[in-house]
């Protein structure tokens, strides 16, 4: 897994939108795609960068691929922000 920046990842306006969405609730790619008018292998790839940056993680539930926030991801970023509120 390579490890992208997370302020990076999160720069891309659908990546923010699939963040919100996963904020709700756990949902699989296709669910997040119905949501977005871009492709669904286009979701895939901007799920791949917030996996990658660690912003989100992924459970195997059968066939199916189920992504949701992942809060260690986002102590990183909470970290660095709170640096300028001291």
């Amino acid at each position: 897994m390579s490890n992208i920046d997370p302020f990076a990842a999160i720069s891309d306006p659908n990546r923010r939108f699939l963040l919100e969405q996963l904020r709700r609730a756990p949902k699989t790619v296709n669910e997040l795609a119905e949501t977005l008018p871009i492709s669904r292998p286009a979701v895939s790839q901007h799920l791949k960068a917030l996996l990658d940056s660690n912003l989100v993680s992924v459970t195997s539930e059968g066939t199916r691929r189920i992504y949701a926030v992942n809060n260690r991801g986002f102590d990183r970023l909470n970290l660095w922000l709170d640096q300028f509120w001291v």
